[in-house]
């Protein structure tokens, strides 16, 4: 068999997706397309501006605002009740 033979035998009427994947060009296409659209939107969600790490980050500063205010009414109450202890005091 010579070289020319070998090369008629080869079926050159499948494309490279058809041989590999068994889907036409067009198919292979529009999945690989649709699959990129949604590695680029999960990416946006989990690492963007909407991401799941700034709503846990707002999680955790709320949380340390409601310490912050509860500390802080105690702290005022405290204040409050040696003001009008002074100004008992000093008004008699």
């Amino acid at each position: 068999m010579s070289q020319e033979e070998l090369y008629e035998d080869i079926d050159t009427s499948q494309s490279i997706t058809q041989r590999y994947f068994g889907i036409s060009f067009g198919k292979f296409l529009f999945l690989f397309l649709i699959v990129l659209f949604l590695g680029i939107y999960l990416g946006v969600l989990l690492y963007g501006v909407n991401s799941l790490e700034v709503l846990l980050g707002l999680q955790d500063y709320e949380t340390y605002l409601k310490d912050e205010i509860y500390r802080l009414k105690n702290e005022n109450a405290d204040l409050q009740r040696e003001y009008f202890e002074l100004k008992g005091i000093s008004a008699q």
